[in-house]
């Protein structure tokens, strides 16, 4: 057997084998492109979720910040807000205590004044009464008051040597008081005194 009958029998030619390779070659390139989008669909999937990762992060933190401010923005307007309220009420608690003040400085003054011109009045008409009154009358008024001291001197030490203890507490606290306001009552009372006795005179004239 020669060689031709050989290639023909089993042995493929050069042709053959140039076109077995480059069939091959072809399958090879078929299955490397395949592979190779396969490959690039796995990393294009990894890359499209990385992203999507990274777009998700992203927007948390957006959200988080975004929260944080609004939180600290609504903090603030809630301190200011207080801070209003506050000084509102400080600001109205002292003109309240102002006005409360100007009120009582009134009252105190128009007390004032109006015990000034009771003493006043009481001292004029002391004084009026003094003066159209005799000379011997004022001179009976002056006995008719020492005598009422001195008879008052001696009730109240005849009541004092007979009241207890505490009623004699009281009655000092008392006298405190009528002391305070002494200069009004002798005067009343002794324009009181001085009426009775130009009333008794006029009636022995009579």
């Amino acid at each position: 057997m020669n060689d031709e009958s050989q290639n023909k029998m089993g042995s493929p030619t050069p042709e053959e084998l140039r076109q077995q390779v480059e069939r091959t070659r072809d399958e090879l390139g078929q299955t490397v492109e395949a592979l190779a989008g396969k490959a690039d669909v796995k990393a294009q999937a990894k890359e499209k979720t990385a992203a999507a990762k990274k777009q998700a992060a992203e927007k948390t933190a957006e959200l988080k910040e975004q929260a944080a401010e609004k939180t600290a923005a609504a903090k603030e307007q809630a301190a200011e807000k207080a801070t209003a309220v506050k000084e509102q009420a400080a600001g109205k608690s002292a003109e309240l205590k102002e006005q409360a003040a100007e009120k009582t400085a009134a009252v105190k003054e128009q007390a004032a004044a109006a015990t000034a011109q009771i003493r006043e009045k009481t001292a004029q008409a002391a004084q009026a009464v003094k003066d159209k009154t005799p000379e011997p009358v004022q001179e009976k008024t002056a006995q008719a008051a020492t005598q009422v001291r001195e008879s008052a001197a001696r009730a109240g030490q005849f009541a004092v040597d007979r009241t207890p203890d505490p009623l004699l507490e009281k009655a000092d606290r008392i006298a405190k008081a009528a002391r305070a306001n002494r200069t009004p009552l002798l005067a009343g009372g002794a324009v009181l005194v001085a009426f009775l006795l130009i009333r008794r005179g006029r009636g022995r004239n009579k």
